[in-house]
Order: structure tokens, then C-alpha cells, then sequence
């Protein structure tokens, strides 16, 4: 076989020279096939899978799924001056920011600040925001006077007027953290949680911090459910104490829930961002605990058989919280959601965390939640690591 020269003539090209050029070059084509197959494996590993947290900069997050194929996301903060934002994904893995979709603080709105935890919902062609925000009214000077508002819009992106200009109803103290259940009935159920301020409660743990010298008393809050009039303007009955902290140092679920106050960081034990669904029969309600903004914040949850309870807290508390002393990196993980999504037979919680890269920063997780034969909830997470995609023909 000829091959050409470095001068340009042609010479005869040895058998066992040609033997091992075409052994180089079928390597070299095996080795460039792997490579790409190697390279091909990698890109679909990674599309396959998704790391916490989210790109989304929100405190209590809430994800609506409408049926439309798009995910929406509403929280605190995200870029919202005086008002809410919204985010929208096909995969809830990666999300756009959308816009501004409710603005308060305006010349007419009953509210002034402190917006705060809002859920939207899709009842009847229509798209209802519960949200948290102080209460303009306020004669006597209250420094936390927190009220529950209900806006409505025709679309998830807004914009959202509010249902009325004042707030759903009037309960004597502050309020925040609105969750909205519907039962089989089609009766709709609020839960909320009254506000710390000025609510000092006796207890053998602000015992226990006093004698400490830690905090002369603590306060606390508290859960509440109300059955929620249809047209969402007024509440029907009077509000039904549902969760509080424990008063027994002994209680199953007295340490998690103390550990802001035992660590001396504050003078308040909270219960709030509650989320209350059905699984089989049983009323499930998801709670926090502990000041969202340190690295104590976890979430518990407790059980009834009724709406309205009485409602019993797990003995496997806390489901969900820091995991820095397993060699982790996430704190403050608090006020979840939970995502249904029925055709995979799955749940996820979605909540706020916060990890040593984005500081104090409250950023978005979503971890898979399940419930076994039992009735036992727990949560996997928090993760940082590689998780399966949770949607992966999103189009």
C-alpha cells in the first residue's frame, strides 16, 4: 500500500507497519467511543438527578399544583417588596421567577408590613391566597399585630386583590401561618397560629428557665382550627386549641420542642407552620417548632381522627431537623408543605433550610415524606446529596 512521503513521493507501506497503524486507529476509535458513551452516561446521570436546596431564596414554602402541568411556588421573600412572588416549574426541580403576584402596603389595603407564609389555592376556577400581614388598625400600639387576609385572582401569577379590605376575622390576638384543608364533605377548615407576643405560659420548663436564670418567662404559640365559611370572607364557630408545647419536662416531645429556650437563645417556644391533610381515614397536622431563624427549627406532627381534633402528637418527633451533627450541613429546617402527587403515589415535604454556603439565607428543600402501614410519617431528609429527579417527562 503507497503512502506519501515527507518530499512528496509515494513509497510502499510494510505490512506489518499498515497492521499496526489500523490497530492504533480502531483503538483510538474504541477509546473515543467509550469516552462519548462515558460523557453520554454522565450528562444522563446528572439529568436524572437534582440536589438540595433549590435555587429559590424563600422562606415557607408552598407549591400549588393546579393540574395544569406547571408547579407554582409562593413564600417569604423571594424578591417581594411589601407583598408575595411566585415561581413556576415543570419539574420542581428548576424554577423561573415569574413575578410580583399580590402588593400590599398600598394607600387602600387594610395591611402595612410583615407579609408573611402565604399558601394558594385552586378552589372553583378560582385561585385564593391566604397570607400573614400586620394589621393596619391598630389603637392601641401593638407591636405584633398580625392578621390572616385572603386575596383572589383568575390566574396563579395574578395579579391578587384581596377578597375584602380588612382581615378574615378578628380572634383578640395576633395571628399568623394560614393553612386551608377541605374535607370529603366539602367543609373547609383554617388553622392558624397566635403569635408569642404577650403570651407568657406557665410551665415546668419556663420554670426550669427561670430557676436557670436564663429568662424570667416564656412565651409561647399556639395552633388553633376554625371551620372556614365557603366564600372564605368569615370563620363559622369559635377557634378550637389544637397544638401547644408541652408543660411536662417529661413529654416525649418536650426536649425538641424547648431547645431555643434550654439553649438560651430565646424567651419563646413556638408551634406553627402547621399543615393539616388526610391519609386514610387519619387527620394528619405538620408542625414547627422552635425560632425560625436559628438552627433549632424542626417540624413534628401529630394525628386525629377528626378535623378538629383532639390531636395527638408522634412519639418518632421531630421528622425533620439539622443535621450537622451527622456530618451535615443543613440547619433550621422548618414550615413545610406537603406536595401530593397522586399518579406517582408519592408525597414530598417542602420546606425552608438553610446550609454554611447560603448563610442566613432561608433557601427551598423538597425531601420524599411517607407513611407507612402504621400511620408513621417520616421524612427523608434533609438531603444535599444527588436525589432522583421527581418528574422526568416535564415537557
Amino acid at each position: 500500500m503507497p503512502i506519501r512521503s515527507a518530499n512528496g513521493n509515494y513509497r510502499a507501506l510494510s505490512l506489518s507497519s499498515f497492521f499496526v497503524l489500523l490497530v492504533f486507529a480502531l483503538g483510538s476509535c474504541q477509546n473515543n467511543k467509550e469516552a462519548n458513551e462515558s460523557a453520554d452516561q454522565t450528562a444522563q446521570d446528572t439529568a436524572a438527578t437534582f440536589q438540595n436546596p433549590l435555587d429559590v431564596e424563600f422562606g415557607d414554602p408552598y407549591i400549588l399544583d393546579d393540574g395544569s402541568g406547571t408547579y407554582y411556588m409562593y413564600g417569604t421573600g423571594g424578591g417581594a417588596v411589601d407583598g408575595f412572588s411566585v415561581y413556576s416549574s415543570k419539574d420542581l426541580v428548576n424554577w423561573n421567577y415569574e413575578n410580583q403576584v399580590y402588593h400590599g402596603n398600598t394607600a387602600d389595603s387594610w395591611n402595612e408590613s410583615a407579609f408573611w407564609a402565604p399558601e394558594c389555592y385552586f378552589f372553583d376556577g378560582k385561585y385564593y391566597l391566604f397570607y400573614s400581614a400586620n394589621w393596619k388598625h391598630n389603637p392601641t400600639n401593638e407591636g405584633e399585630n398580625f392578621h390572616i387576609g385572603v386575596a383572589v385572582a383568575d390566574d396563579p401569577k395574578g395579579p391578587f386583590e384581596d377578597l375584602q379590605n380588612k382581615p378574615l376575622f378578628e380572634p383578640g390576638y395576633p395571628i399568623i401561618d394560614a393553612n386551608v384543608f377541605r374535607d370529603d364533605d366539602g367543609k373547609f377548615y383554617l388553622y392558624y397560629s397566635r403569635a408569642c407576643y404577650k403570651h407568657p405560659v406557665e410551665s415546668e420548663v419556663a420554670d426550669w428557665a427561670k430557676a436557670e436564670g436564663l429568662f424570667d418567662e416564656i412565651e409561647e404559640s399556639w395552633v388553633y382550627g376554625v371551620e372556614l365559611s365557603p366564600d372564605f370572607k368569615s370563620v363559622i364557630g369559635e377557634p378550637v386549641l389544637l397544638l401547644r408545647p408541652p408543660v411536662k419536662m417529661d413529654d416525649a416531645n418536650a426536649e425538641w420542642e424547648s431547645r431555643s429556650v434550654t439553649s438560651g437563645e430565646v424567651n419563646r417556644r413556638w408551634t406553627e407552620g402547621s399543615f393539616t391533610f388526610k391519609h386514610q381515614g387519619t387527620y394528619y397536622m405538620m408542625y414547627s417548632a422552635n425560632f425560625y431563624a436559628g438552627e433549632n427549627y424542626a417540624v413534628g406532627y401529630s394525628t386525629a381522627t377528626a378535623p378538629l381534633g383532639p390531636y395527638t402528637k408522634a412519639d418518632n418527633n421531630p421528622v425533620l431537623q439539622k443535621n450537622v451533627a451527622e456530618g451535615g450541613e443543613v440547619t433550621g429546617t422548618g414550615h413545610n408543605s406537603v406536595l401530593f402527587l397522586e399518579d406517582q403515589g408519592k408525597m414530598y415535604s417542602v420546606y425552608h433550610g438553610r446550609t454554611q454556603s447560603t448563610g442566613e439565607e432561608r433557601v427551598v428543600f423538597i425531601d420524599e415524606m411517607t407513611i407507612d402501614a402504621n400511620g408513621k410519617l417520616e421524612v427523608a431528609g434533609p438531603t444535599t446529596s444527588p436525589q432522583p429527579m421527581i418528574i422526568t417527562d416535564s415537557k
